[in-house]
């Protein structure tokens, strides 16, 4: 536990910041929380909001003060200057973890990894993206790698694609069904037979909590791969259908056809048609590592995850449902997406 200890969390207002905010809480951390704009209930939650912007070097280096830890769980909206804005963050980030000398947290993904390094991604697989995204996910664990020989420690938890009741645009909510309406139809995005790596976000955040409570364990520059939920699409289909407890729900794919005819306009669906060959190959985390470290796998039993996920964006078709431990929880309304509107808005990182 760590009663005495504070972190910072940057992008509290991201799905994964939100959720590591909640799990370090649990875990006996205090918590802030710098964001650039306050929530209406600050102050309601235990957390210490303060107003920032994580692309100012003395709004971070003011909200850092006296913390052990900052999580880095800040990123531009959708795919939108990232060129511009992801390594002055980080830069940012870095440079106050040296002032008080803490720990970064870093929630990784597969972008960094390229097709020569799939089925099986380890810690320790080469790093070669076909992606300027994934080019500058690269150069930030260079930059973090570099920091930590300088003292700056680092943890680097490399996950799959997100999901989860507040992970706000993800491949599931807003590519696979429609947040806001009962699900109808799965709209895989690739090959029914081609497994894909998943990462509930509830586990996500309450697996690096569980890893800083041995930080004692931990190397100066650590990294660990989440393996969460390997499924193909079939997989996914009958997890969803029992989820929802609706064996009717169809077989569809995602409208690619779509995103190629408005990519010319729109540079968020240019960079997610760049994203597509992570759909055409199978792509599964080894996390034999991190088993090994807590001493068990920490997933939620994926259809358990599914169905507090589907609550939790509106997509179950009535308005209370009871979940396996017995506790209810209220659908939360959102408008329904066209397929166009999907393609428009999808994401699956979070943003601050």
């Amino acid at each position: 536990m760590h009663a005495q200890n504070t972190a910072l969390v940057i992008g509290a207002h991201g799905g994964i910041g939100s959720e590591t905010c909640r799990a370090l809480q649990r875990h006996g951390w205090q918590v802030r929380a710098l964001v650039r704009h306050l929530p209406e209930d600050a102050g309601k939650d235990g957390i210490t909001w303060i107003k920032g912007d994580a692309m100012q070097r003395e709004d971070v280096l003011a909200a850092s003060q006296g913390v052990e830890l900052i999580v880095h769980a800040v990123n531009p909206p959708g795919y939108r200057n990232w060129d511009q804005l992801v390594l002055p963050m980080l830069d940012n980030t870095i440079a106050a973890a040296r002032a008080q000398r803490a720990r970064i947290v870093l929630p990784g993904t597969i972008y960094n990894f390229g097709p020569d390094a799939f089925p099986l991604l380890r810690e320790d697989s080469p790093q070669r993206p076909l992606t300027r995204k994934g080019e500058i996910r690269v150069e930030m664990e260079r930059k973090l790698a570099a920091a930590a020989s300088h003292g700056v420690r680092t943890l680097i938890l490399r996950c799959g694609d997100f999901f989860g009741p507040h992970a706000g645009n993800t491949w599931l909510s807003q590519g696979l069904i429609k947040a806001g309406s009962p699900v109808k139809t799965l709209h895989y995005p690739g090959d029914y037979r081609i497994g894909h790596a998943w990462a509930y976000l509830p586990d996500v955040a309450e697996t690096i909590a569980r890893l800083l409570d041995r930080e004692d364990a931990l190397a100066d520059f650590e990294s660990f791969h989440f393996g969460g939920y390997w499924l193909d699409g079939h997989g996914m289909l009958d997890a969803v259908r029992a989820a929802a407890n609706n064996p009717r729900i169809a077989a569809g794919h995602f409208a690619w056809w779509l995103t190629a005819v408005l990519a010319p306009f729109v540079k968020t669906l240019r960079e997610v048609r760049k994203m597509r060959y992570l759909w055409k190959s199978p792509i599964q985390l080894d996390d034999r590592k991190l088993i090994a470290f807590l001493g068990g796998a920490p997933y939620t039993p994926v259809e358990q995850a599914l169905r507090a996920t589907l609550i939790g964006i509106g997509s179950m078709p009535t308005a209370l449902l009871p979940l396996p431990s017995g506790e209810r929880v209220g659908v939360r309304g959102q408008s329904c997406e066209t397929v166009a509107c999907v393609a428009l808005k999808h994401r699956s990182e979070d943003v601050s």
